[in-house]
């Protein structure tokens, strides 16, 4: 998978996977979009976000999570 709207840059927000090279980690993005924030909120917040920047966020984080194996607790 490609990806071409993140960015790694380690002089910039600790080498964190960023947006375009804004100082806006995938992180956050994909945090707003787990608290229920919808994408025209995150764009109003972000207004040098675009909605595909949004969706690359995700993708991204789906692709990293298949990549390790977190720690769950087991359910009883």
């Amino acid at each position: 998978m490609r990806f071409t709207r993140i960015t790694v840059d380690p002089g910039q927000m600790g080498g964190a996977p960023c947006i375009r090279g804004l100082r806006l980690p995938v992180a956050t993005v994909v945090g707003m979009v787990a608290e229920g924030m919808s994408d025209a909120e995150i764009l109003q917040a972000f207004p040098d976000l675009q909605a595909e920047d949004i969706r690359e966020a995700l993708r991204y984080a789906a692709e990293a999570v298949r990549e390790r194996e977190l720690p769950l607790v087991p359910t009883p």
